[in-house]
């Protein structure tokens, strides 16, 4: 745990303070833009949008406009004004002390616990695509030991707490993203130039409405889960404060990250839709493949088949970073509710790291049962990938829909508490954010209850899948912390003296 610095009696308070002020590191508008930039940018996405055709630029401006933007100034605004230890969590506890956090910090961690699967399910599709078979992404035996083990390996790598982890982050965004994503999009046009035909159709105005597929259903469902493929914009929020000026630096910085993430996401997704036949992305490991399957076509057809495995190499990198980081964030995030006695002393045992060792373990070991899932899913015709990434896109909404919640109470109680950072549009500003953010994920969660595909499903097989996801979503999202907070909270879980002041010390240091 980091505790405060003690200061002398015969030490100048003032003139500590001022030593402090001038070590701080201030974040410019482009520092500010590549944090969210590396934290929502995934190439993982770029084969399911592609599904879409021309329509994916129609949704990926709209989501853009109305989920990216939104999420990215309401977290600044707040982070800014309440800078505490939990982030969402936090903030929603600020607005309903009684109610209402405790399903959000648990929507937050038990998402990234069945995302963990649909992750590491891209490493060893493209492992198995790069230096073996591809019929090995369809091996029951080799999808478990290798998803396992890549979770399992990155877990015991974030004992060594947030130092590594930021640094694998960091190396993974850049040469496992950003580079992969450049590359990909300038062979796309050098293979179009050489005579191939796209297989994205042309590019013609009917073509970039949303029916364009000829199954509207299906189109709105795969447009759902946007909400899900734009999550994370809302972590340059918590740096809001250590802008010079963030009034005028923090939208400029939301702006530029938006426009980076809208129109990466739209040239990646069109180089992936470009090469890639639509029968093999709607093929069973389509969307896991699709990526890696873009290299191999180009590269091959090149005669350069060779350089398939630095490529997925590389893409692996890039994946496993964004892994590490979402294991370790949302498990730190839990400490707050532990602290208040909410959870039990497992969740805020650390090591001599600062890494939460209880929780990481706990996470990996619920999550390595969702692989198992996501296998026997797969192994028997179900699309296991859609199935995850559907319950985490519903989890998802259901934790920012508190957020917007709080951020409008929050606007209306506490309206005279200074904010470093404020939506601009005074009531009316705050209002039509709310209300556009709140009817997206609303969108979102209704679109997001449906089969990706309804071929073959009677009206009672779309019923009972709707149910089956809704049930999923209570019993993941809605019951556990209901249970926790009335059935099983002991006084035993709450810290001693000593640990809540040693954490409120550490909080008070971190934000200073």
């Amino acid at each position: 745990m980091t505790t405060t610095p003690t200061i002398s009696q015969n030490d100048d308070p003032n003139k500590s303070k001022r030593k402090t002020k001038s070590k701080e590191v201030k974040l410019g508008v482009t520092a500010l833009a590549m944090i969210n930039v590396a934290a929502v940018l995934s190439l993982r996405n770029f084969p399911q949008m592609a599904l879409d055709g021309w329509s994916m630029i129609f949704w990926y401006v709209l989501f853009t406009i109305t989920f990216l933007i939104p999420v990215a100034l309401v977290a600044a605004e707040l982070a800014s004004t309440w800078p505490k230890a939990g982030g969402i969590y936090a903030w929603v506890k600020e607005a309903y002390p009684k109610q209402g956090s405790f399903i959000t910090l648990w929507c937050a961690w038990t998402n990234n616990i069945v995302y963990f699967p649909t992750v590491a399910s891209f490493i060893m599709v493209t492992l198995s695509y790069t230096i073996l078979e591809p019929t090995f992404g369809t091996n029951a035996v080799f999808m478990t030991v290798v998803m396992l083990a890549a979770m399992w390996a990155l877990t015991f790598f974030n004992f060594s707490g947030m130092k590594k982890s930021t640094k694998l982050s960091t190396m993974g965004t850049l040469l496992g993203t950003l580079v992969p994503i450049g590359i990909l999009i300038a062979i796309t046009f050098v293979w179009l130039l050489s005579g191939h035909t796209s297989n994205m159709g042309e590019l013609t105005v009917s073509a970039l409405l949303p029916n364009n597929t000829g199954n509207l259903l299906q189109t709105f469902t795969v447009a759902s889960s946007l909400v899900l493929m734009f999550a994370g914009m809302e972590m340059a929020g918590y740096h809001a404060r250590e802008t010079e000026n963030p009034r005028r630096d923090y939208p400029k910085a939301m702006f530029i990250a938006a426009a980076i993430i809208c129109l990466v996401s739209i040239a990646g997704t069109w180089a992936v839709g470009s090469i890639v036949p639509a029968d093999f992305l709607n093929s069973e490991n389509g969307l896991n493949g699709g990526i890696i399957k873009a290299f191999s076509l180009v590269l091959n057809d090149f005669g350069i088949g060779w350089l398939l495995v630095p490529f997925g190499i590389m893409l692996t990198v890039g994946i496993l970073a964004q892994l590490s980081t979402w294991m370790l964030g949302p498990a730190k995030s839990l400490a707050p509710a532990a602290y208040a006695g909410n959870l039990p002393p497992l969740f805020r045992k650390t090591n001599k790291n600062g890494a939460p060792i209880g929780v990481l373990v706990l996470q990996c070991a619920i999550s390595s049962i969702f692989v198992l899932a996501y296998v026997i899913m797969t192994t028997s015709n179900i699309n296991g990938y859609w199935v995850l990434v559907t319950i985490t896109s519903l989890l998802n909404i259901i934790m920012y829909f508190f957020m917007f919640m709080a951020f409008v109470k929050l606007r209306k109680t506490q309206k005279d508490k200074p904010r470093p950072f404020k939506l601009p549009g005074g009531a009316i500003g705050m209002w039509i954010i709310a209300v556009v953010s709140i009817g997206t994920l609303g969108f979102g969660f209704v679109f997001g209850l449906l089969p990706v595909d309804t071929t073959g499903y009677s009206a009672i097989g779309i019923a009972t899948y709707i149910l089956g996801m809704l049930f999923g979503v209570i019993a993941i999202g809605i019951l556990p912390p209901y249970i926790i907070k009335k059935k099983l909270k002991k006084a035993s879980w709450l810290p001693t003296k000593e640990e809540l002041e040693e954490f409120e010390a550490g909080e008070i240091h971190d934000h200073n």
